[in-house]
């Protein structure tokens, strides 16, 4: 099977697919990685963008959680909301345990998810401690940016 036909988005012509959007959109960059690979598009001023591809991927940094204020008749409450549009997971992988079930304790640091976007596996740290009250989105379901995840009570 080839790159073309897998869907690979490591194949020619995916990356000058992504060379269009990156001259359509005004990007600098794109970062992407796929199992074991990795391609960093770049591009300064009017320069043609560089690609460049690695076997090694780098750790994503743990993307900052979004802390919702408490609405009034909810008052006790926090919401950990998304910081991006993505996909959703309890754990690390189907095998793992969750990182947090209902009625635990946690702080600002501690990993509520995963969300997946761009096959880029972000960290969420719950920024904010306290006990978790509910998981409002299902594993595997798709998120947008802002919607709440988890509600904590920060009093517990």
């Amino acid at each position: 099977m080839t790159a073309e036909s897998s869907g690979d988005v490591f194949d020619v012509k995916q990356i000058r697919r992504l060379i269009e959007l990156m001259k359509k959109h005004d990007l600098s960059e794109i970062d992407l990685k796929q199992a074991d690979q990795r391609v960093r598009i770049k591009r300064g001023g009017d320069e043609e963008p560089r690609v460049s591809t690695a076997v090694a991927p780098r750790a994503a940094e743990p993307a900052p959680a979004l802390v919702a204020e408490p609405k009034a008749d909810d008052s006790r409450h926090a919401v950990v909301t998304s910081p991006m549009v993505g996909t959703f997971y309890r754990a690390s992988s189907p095998e793992s345990a969750p990182f947090i079930k209902v009625g635990d304790r946690i702080g600002p640091e501690s990993t509520v998810c995963i969300i997946e976007a761009m096959k880029v596996f972000n960290e969420i740290p719950a920024g904010v401690s306290g006990q978790v009250v509910a998981i409002l989105v299902e594993n595997g379901a798709p998120i947008e940016f802002g919607q709440p995840l988890v509600k904590v009570d920060p009093g517990a």
